[in-house]
């Protein structure tokens, strides 16, 4: 068994990197999905909603940078191409979305997205003992679980 620099398995630590990188790519096809309902929104939610979308492209442009400093960690190379975004990208699309609802379903819709990459690498992080990788999908699972909860119950 090769271990690395951080005493992690090197087979495991290269699938978390797979997975990190799918991660990063869905998180930058969700931002730049953030901007343009940011942008494009209209009616009479536009105050509120323009924040907060600003507010959640901040966040996520924050985790980005996290995503990829975190692959960097554990001596894997992120993922830095529009190209290599759309391909490993599953959140959905967000294009020309005006309308609130439409806006805030495609938020719950992507971070449902996100949610399930997240789990998937929180317990591949368990399994290889990298609590770095662990606490941080904790972190965001946490914070993405209940924005979920505020933006259905703003759907209500």
């Amino acid at each position: 068994m090769s271990k690395m620099i951080l005493g992690l398995n090197r087979s495991k630590v290269d699938d978390l990197v797979v997975n990190l990188n799918e991660l990063l790519a869905n998180y930058q096809v969700y931002y730049q999905s953030l901007r343009g309902l940011h942008w494009n929104i209209e009616g009479k939610s536009f105050f509120e909603l323009h924040m907060k979308f600003e507010e959640f492209y901040t966040d996520t442009q924050e985790k980005v940078d996290l995503i990829a400093e975190r692959i960097l960690t554990l001596e894997g190379t992120p993922l830095h191409t529009f190209n290599d975004y759309e391909k490993n990208a599953k959140v959905p699309v967000g294009k020309n979305i005006s309308d609130d609802v439409k806006a805030v379903e495609l938020v719950v819709q992507s971070l449902t997205e996100l949610l399930k990459i997240e789990r998937n690498l929180l317990n591949k992080s368990d399994d290889a003992n990298d609590e770095g990788t662990n606490a941080m999908m904790s972190d965001f699972i946490a914070e993405q679980e209940k924005t979920i909860w505020m933006m259905k119950a703003w759907l209500s």
